[in-house]
């Protein structure tokens, strides 16, 4: 191990074949900017672009909770730094939100009154969730409770998020009848980017089509940005020069959101709460399959770096982000364990080879560093601002097309896709208990509980 100098950056480099140096702490494996791995331009640039999907948290907010735009800025800014703490715990991925779970989590807050009630709701629901990845870290049962779990239940939970994320944007009261034009050309956009058989052709056959398509929906967020005024349905951006910097008003949000200020929530708010936080949990879970799979699939490819990817860890990470953000500041998305397409393409980039990228550290904490900066700066979200509404509405509806399609294709029979659609749409109609409790009755009536145990024991024989 040496340390170097190359370009202005001083940093410790690894030898060929080892770990990124790190300062051990337990699971943890402490990694500082600049000094245990180098600063990648690359994933800055993108960082600062791709802020304004950070940014798409703040309608929500404001929404959901009834808040002003300022605190909710304030309160992204506080996620953000939250986020760079994968990469300093030792969590090789670029972290984001639970996904998949924000239809659900926004209509089983709509049960609640606006203002302390339903806020102290999420506080209960954030602290049950940031529990949960905790007593799976530390035990280590994530992997037997997924296991648990049915397709049919799994395909149900992924089914319900998909529809509700749908019809939450195209109901009478969504963002769609507000902003149809910019939301239907911005969504085809992102689906042809992100799903399209004939776009991935011409990513294999162009550099430039295939440099485009590393930055996910971020092109069409632009295109938002231009149709937007152009439609009539959105202000053109006012970019504010002024002053540079955004400060957290840390005070305002203890008073308006946070359980210091407003009070804990009550013993029945965490009892209702239970059933839409194992959902949230089982949609987040799929993130951990997935972050294994792509550093597996990235590791592979290098033989220059040892890359430790635990999900313990990255089980803990989580817990203690969701644990501390339920207490300072609450957070509608929840704190998932990663950002999917943007960790998919640093390990793209990562696979080119250590020219391109020193370590996969160098790029996962150089990515979530740049956006906490970003969502800070003033010229940038004033220059994004008018488009948010936009923005989160695309996210989700490109969500929505995700989550019925993996809910599709893991079932395995009829009679499970049967179970899923009726499990699914009673779980975006009347809620996370109301799903799940019809899903397990549906599952123990019609499904061969027996032959389904008698097969998995078998499987794990033969492995």
């Amino acid at each position: 191990m040496k340390i170097i100098s190359n370009k202005g950056e001083v940093y410790m480099r690894r030898e060929h074949g080892k770990e990124q140096p790190y300062i051990p702490a337990g699971i943890f494996k402490i990694r500082l900017p600049f000094i245990h791995y180098k600063w990648e331009w690359s994933e800055a640039i993108q960082g600062i672009l791709m802020c304004a999907t950070c940014l798409g948290a703040i309608p929500m907010l404001t929404e959901t909770l009834g808040i002003p735009f300022d605190i909710a800025w304030s309160m992204v800014i506080i996620n953000g730094f939250f986020y760079s703490i994968h990469a300093l715990l030792g969590d090789p991925v670029v972290p984001g939100w639970i996904t998949p779970a924000i239809p659900l989590t926004t209509a089983y807050l709509g049960q609640y009154a606006l203002g302390p009630e339903r806020i102290q709701a999420l506080v209960a629901l954030q602290i049950l969730v940031g529990a949960i990845f905790l007593i799976m870290g530390l035990t280590g049962l994530a992997g037997k409770l997924i296991n648990l779990v049915p397709n049919s239940l799994k395909a149900g939970i992924l089914l319900g998020a998909g529809v509700a994320a749908i019809v939450g944007e195209f109901k009478e009261s969504g963002r769609f009848g507000i902003y149809p034009i910019s939301i239907s050309i911005g969504c085809l956009v992102a689906y042809y980017l992100l799903f399209s058989e004939g776009f991935r052709a011409l990513r294999r056959k162009y550099k430039f089509v295939n440099a485009l398509g590393k930055y996910g929906m971020l092109p069409a967020i632009v295109i938002g940005i231009i149709i937007g005024p152009l439609a009539g349905e959105l202000p053109v951006p006012q970019i504010e020069i002024g002053s540079v910097i955004k400060i957290p008003q840390i005070g305002d949000i203890i008073r308006t959101v946070s359980p210091i200020g407003i009070g804990f929530p009550a013993l029945d708010l965490f009892i209702n709460a239970l059933p839409m936080a194992f959902v949230a949990y089982i949609i987040a879970f799929g993130d951990f399959v997935t972050s294994e799979a792509l550093i597996s699939e990235a590791s592979s490819v290098r033989d220059d770096e040892i890359i430790d990817f635990n999900s313990n860890r990255s089980n803990l990470v989580s817990a203690f982000r969701n644990l501390v953000q339920s207490i300072i500041s609450p957070y509608v998305p929840l704190c998932g364990p990663l950002w999917a397409a943007v960790t998919a393409a640093v390990s793209q980039r990562y696979k080119e080879g250590r020219k391109a990228m020193d370590s996969i550290f160098s790029g996962v904490g150089t990515f979530r560093w740049s956006t906490f900066i970003s969502v800070m700066l003033v010229p940038i979200v004033s220059l994004v601002q008018p488009v948010l509404p936009v923005a989160l509405s695309m996210t989700l509806l490109v969500q929505g097309f995700i989550c019925t399609r993996l809910a599709m294709n893991m079932c395995d029979n009829d009679m499970e896709r049967g179970i899923a659609g009726t499990m699914g749409a009673i779980l975006a109609t009347k809620g996370a208990a109301w799903g799940f409790a019809v899903g397990i009755l549906l599952h123990l009536l019609l499904s061969n509980v027996k032959k389904e145990k008698l097969v998995e024991e078998t499987s794990g024989t033969i492995e």
